[in-house]
């Protein structure tokens, strides 16, 4: 057994679980406060379900969730990258260039700027 692991207590629909973990015990209780309000609102569209059904209920849920994050922080990855192209871009024609402005760099040559 891990010596940074503790046992952690926590109710999720109902049940009793104890949980080792070696993550914050403070941090999963969050998350299994997390998982129970996620099974709650799974076994109102399913209220004849079992645990097992409402559980992959619940896991769906959250994968939905996750996927679309991921989505989303894609989208906003690319924003950034076309926006900081555009800007790039719009440096080099400020500076008067068409070279792109990484290769007008030029050398040190001892501290000093190559001629």
């Amino acid at each position: 057994m891990d010596q940074s692991s503790k046992v952690v207590n926590v109710e999720i629909h109902g049940q009793q679980y104890p949980i080792r973990s070696g993550l914050d015990p403070a941090y999963v209780a969050e998350l299994a406060v997390y998982l129970d309000e996620k099974m709650r609102l799974a076994s109102r569209e399913t209220p004849a379900g079992d645990t097992l059904k409402i559980a992959v209920l619940a896991a769906l849920n959250i994968a939905d969730e996750y996927f679309r994050t991921l989505d989303e922080g894609r989208r906003h990855h690319d924003s950034v990258a076309h926006r900081a192209g555009e800007l790039e871009r719009m440096l080099d024609l400020a500076l008067g260039s068409e070279e792109p402005f990484e290769s007008q760099a030029r050398p040190l040559v001892q501290g000093r700027l190559a001629r």
